[in-house]
């Protein structure tokens, strides 16, 4: 996946999440794999080692013990949380692997089908497990009932991008838009968002344009496609014009999001970035 890419992956993330886009998404899963625990991080401390030993030794009897719960009741939800829970602390800790998340998503996804988060981090697991047919499967599952579903939407795009598939994630995600008009549940500026941040993944800018201004249009006084124009016009190195859009971002947004918005005003601008982001890149690793 090319630099340009990668940036504009975990720049869909700012622009789309932060308005409550991916509700629980995929941070638990993700975090737990690509960042260590604070005490691992300072191994010369043994206060921290010692926090970490008796730490990873509760979880794991509590893993016991929600074990022991379900194979009483293998549908109790109190319990698959707990184990779901239990074992995402231990995978912060490098203890256990991320097959040990599968199962209880997998129950607790197929007892809650109205909330697409389990789903989306099934998908996520799977993905991160090697099963990219297997996540396409969960995040289908969840549009075939829901083709709004902007968490199962979102996942299934990044998941495309990955497999160098752009025309694909730009056919979902228009088709998408031509059966919104008739589904209440679609969050059109958002789809519009995320499909012109996939032309501009592929360096289309034109479309790009075009589509964030088709959604500026729609809701003027939504900040998203503000801020998302905003950043496709510093990606392409015209920050002049880039900077009055951030200003209107962040007078449109809410309060709890203006200095989010007002520190990706700052991120550097092509070329002077000195390392490539991953897709996986928290906002806050890159600066943002």
């Amino acid at each position: 996946m090319s630099q340009s890419r990668n940036r504009w992956v975990v720049r869909i993330i700012l622009a789309l999440a932060v308005t409550a886009f991916v509700g629980i998404s995929v941070i638990p899963i993700i975090g737990a794999i690509n960042n260590p625990s604070p005490s691992n991080q300072n191994a010369a401390s043994t206060n921290n080692n010692i926090a970490s030993s008796d730490q990873v030794s509760r979880l794991q009897d509590e893993v016991r013990g929600y074990e022991l719960v379900l194979q009483r009741e293998p549908e109790n939800q109190t319990a698959l949380n707990g184990l779901l829970q239990a074992r995402l602390q231990l995978l912060s800790f490098r203890q256990g692997d991320i097959q040990g998340v599968i199962p209880p998503l997998e129950k607790l996804a197929q007892l809650n089908p109205e909330q697409s988060e389990y789903g989306v981090l099934l998908a996520q697991a799977k993905q991160q497990m090697g099963d990219q047919e297997g996540a396409a499967q969960a995040y289908r599952s969840i549009l075939d009932t829901k083709p709004g579903d902007l968490n199962a939407l979102q996942g299934m795009v990044a998941l495309l991008l990955d497999q160098e598939r752009p025309a694909a994630a730009v056919s979902l995600l228009e088709e998408t838009l031509a059966n919104g008009s008739n589904q209440r549940n679609v969050d059109t500026v958002a789809v519009q968002v995320l499909l012109g941040t996939v032309h501009a993944s592929q360096q289309r800018y034109p479309q790009a344009t075009s589509v964030y201004d088709q959604a500026i249009k729609k809701d003027p006084q939504d900040f998203r496609p503000v801020l998302a124009k905003a950043m496709l016009f510093r990606e392409q190195g015209k920050v002049e014009e880039a900077k009055p859009l951030f200003d209107s971002a962040v007078a449109l947004a809410p309060a709890q999001y203006k200095d989010e918005i007002t520190r990706a005003a700052t991120l550097p601008t092509p070329g002077s970035e000195p390392t490539e982001l991953s897709p996986e890149t928290p906002a806050e690793d890159s600066g943002e």
